[in-house]
């Protein structure tokens, strides 16, 4: 396509929840599958705005007379999810987290924010608007391109999860409503369909360097597509990277077709899997926008910002060069750079042992995993209980020569089963003339393997009560008698 040519212009609209407790609340933030406690039934009415006005959004919705069902729990879901209780401030670790990415992307923060209300008109929301709060504006994102303005960083509060939804009743529960969402908005200066790709997958490396909330679910892409003489359309769910490129040129056909018919009004429209779009709803007016009167001015010190520049958090591509540095293979790189925790343990355990980074990495990453999957345990557990301090023990242990390294991986299979940690790090060792005698009559027994298959024999027989790099030099030996 010629898009220079077709005038075509994009901006990106980028949701990532952040790691931490509910934004407005202090609640916890996580999705939960058990039956809920009970169910809340509230409906929406469309009344005129300040202008005298009603949105055509919001008559639209209000047309159809759904009913909005709200499932929710005793014991994680608070007052303010349910909008029966004014919001309390701000969350501090979310703001921190926004920060950095706002950073990041090289904006400047406002001092002071009004935290404002969004109008929303799905029922996503209980109280018929989504707190939001501007912090960054007028970075810019580099891109292989050119550099694309960042108009603005906001922070702001998730809406209700959708169960379900039909004609005339929608179910949402309230676990994922108040959860911290950033907000990135880009300028509308994407010329290509290859250069909207790249800036979604810059600003998704930049995401993940800070702590954010990972797997399905968490980040929503939206993108805003138009050519010369048509309005803005608005693709919600822009999500997979394969079908980019697909989607964005699909819909400029679809917008050349519609200036042909003369049809060039905006609207909302969901991204298919096929690249295709489906009309959602006409697009809300802008004047969706005032105050919350339940909270104060935001203000952000220069001290705050100042601190956060000083430990920004590196890019993933910055972090695996360190690693190779390290010595650290490919395999172990994507394992540490998996997950912002197992990066973080890794980093503070090489403070305690730097001698051998792979242990280190082993230990967070592929051993945790091994021993849940062993244990036909989740991955969560076996952290809970091979927690970073146990590992930091262990370490010590190591650099202190008290456990041998190979060692380690018995250790934690041991403290995975509830072994005391004073009697897991007992190991029976073999004497060395004990395991020399079965290794020679190994040998005999089943001549012409290879030195690793016996070593294979060898551990599994002794169950690790011997010394590895001993057994291997036992059997490289007899093999050459």
């Amino acid at each position: 396509m010629d898009y220079s040519k077709l005038g075509f212009k994009a901006g990106l609209e980028i949701h990532q929840q952040l790691d931490s407790e509910k934004l407005f609340s202090g609640a916890p933030s996580y999705l939960r599958s058990d039956k809920p406690d009970y169910t809340v039934v509230r409906k929406l009415h469309a009344v005129a705005g300040e202008s005298g006005e009603i949105d055509e959004a919001v008559a639209h919705e209000a047309s159809l007379e759904r009913e909005f069902h709200y499932e929710g729990y005793k014991d994680t879901i608070s007052l303010v999810e349910l909008d029966e209780e004014p919001p309390k401030m701000i969350g501090e670790k979310a703001l921190e987290i926004c920060l950095e990415i706002a950073l990041l992307l090289n904006c400047e923060i406002y001092p002071a924010s009004q935290i404002m209300r969004k109008t929303v008109i799905d029922g996503s929301n209980t109280s018929g608007f989504q707190r939001t709060v501007l912090i960054g504006h007028d970075g810019f994102l580099e891109t292989s391109f050119g550099n694309v303005a960042i108009e603005s960083v906001a922070l702001e509060e998730d809406s209700a999860r959708l169960i379900s939804r039909d004609a005339k009743k929608a179910i949402f529960r309230l676990d994922r409503l108040g959860i911290p969402l950033v907000e990135i908005g880009t300028a509308p200066e994407l010329y290509s369909a290859e250069q909207v790709k790249e800036a979604a997958l810059k600003l998704g490396e930049i995401l993940r360097a800070c702590r954010v909330k990972r797997g399905i679910g968490t980040i929503r892409q939206d993108v805003n597509v138009s050519i010369k003489g048509h309005e803005r359309v608005e693709i919600k769910g822009f999500q997979d990277p394969a079908m980019m490129v697909a989607t964005i040129d699909k819909e400029v056909e679809r917008q050349t077709r519609d200036l042909k018919e003369k049809k060039i009004s905006g609207s909302v429209r969901n991204a298919l899997a096929n690249g295709e779009t489906e009309f959602m709803r006409p697009l809300p007016g802008k004047a969706r926008m005032y105050p919350e009167t339940d909270l104060p001015l935001l203000k952000i010190g220069l001290e705050k910002i100042n601190k956060i520049k000083k430990n920004l958090p590196k890019l993933k591509t910055q972090i695996r060069d360190e690693l190779k540095k390290k010595g650290l293979g490919d395999e172990l790189i994507n394992l540490v750079l998996d997950s912002r925790d197992y990066l973080d343990s890794f980093t503070t355990l090489c403070k305690i042992y730097s001698k051998d980074a792979n242990l280190v990495a082993k230990m967070v990453t592929l051993w945790r995993a091994e021993i849940a999957g062993k244990n036909k345990k989740t991955i969560d557990d076996i952290e809970n209980v091979l927690s970073e301090r146990m590992l930091e023990k262990i370490l010590e242990l190591v650099k202190a020569k008290k456990i041998d390294i190979s060692d380690v991986k018995q250790i934690m299979v041991k403290l995975s089963e509830g072994v005391a940690f004073e009697n897991a790090i007992k190991i029976e060792k073999l004497d060395a003339n004990g395991l020399e005698e079965f290794v020679v009559k190994l040998i005999r027994d089943r001549p012409g393997l290879r030195a690793n298959a016996y070593m294979g024999q060898v551990m599994a027989h002794f169950k690790g009560k011997i010394d590895a790099k001993k057994a291997m030099e036992i059997i490289e030996r007899s093999l050459k008698v």
